[in-house]
């Protein structure tokens, strides 16, 4: 179940980027709560995680805590920032992503030269923040990728060059599988009927202000 942006429910209309206000969460995250109590029975065990899945999350957090590298994670985390702020802002050119695309993979490349001082288990603030670096910086990859790829203008993503909506080309949702190197892109059609016939289908209008 998703509630927030993930839900893409846009109940907000024409001018409002889809779910991303209180309402969204109010509303379908007590519908979600709900559907989750009469689903979900009292006294369930949770579902069995494999060795193999426990043992790679193991494997990440020791190979991140016991990084000698040369480079700072404050270091990398700034160039990412930089270079999701100028090639990647929220308007865009080819020229500008294509930057983007080249350069955050160079702050990528970063994670093999990682440096990690402190190498406690208790409160080590350092290490956080090198884990949640290794969190974003796969996720700048797939949305500079991303956005180079969709060649129009659609809700916070405006490309200068592709200044209209391309609904036949990109009525899309984007899907990414990144290793980091490579970004596979996919996507996968947008849903143009309810669930119920309780309410009609409001096909998207272009936003104006």
């Amino acid at each position: 179940m998703a509630i927030g942006e993930a839900a893409c429910v846009s109940v907000h209309g024409a001018n409002r980027l889809g779910s991303n206000s209180l309402i969204d969460l109010v509303v379908f995250g007590r519908a979600a709560a709900k559907r989750a109590a009469e689903l979900v029975k009292p006294g369930t065990p949770h579902e069995e995680i494999s060795e193999i899945e426990t043992q790679k999350c193991i494997d990440r957090f020791d190979k991140i805590r016991n990084a000698e590298g040369d480079t700072g994670t404050a270091e990398l985390r700034l160039a990412m920032q930089k270079t999701m702020q100028s090639k990647c802002a929220v308007f865009r050119t080819e020229k500008t992503l294509k930057e983007g695309v080249d350069e955050i993979r160079k702050t990528y490349d970063g994670l093999n030269s990682l440096s990690v001082k402190d190498k406690s288990l208790i409160f080590n603030t350092d290490l956080v923040e090198t884990l949640e670096f290794d969190n974003l910086i796969r996720q700048a990859v797939v949305t500079v990728d991303s956005a180079y790829n969709r060649k129009e203008s659609r809700g916070a993503h405006a490309r200068e060059d592709y200044p209209k909506r391309d609904d036949q080309k990109f009525m899309q949702h984007t899907l990414a599988w990144c290793d980091g190197k490579e970004t596979k892109i996919s996507y996968r059609e947008v849903h143009k009927s309810t669930l119920t016939n309780d309410v009609q289908y409001f096909p998207p209008q272009e936003r104006v202000y």
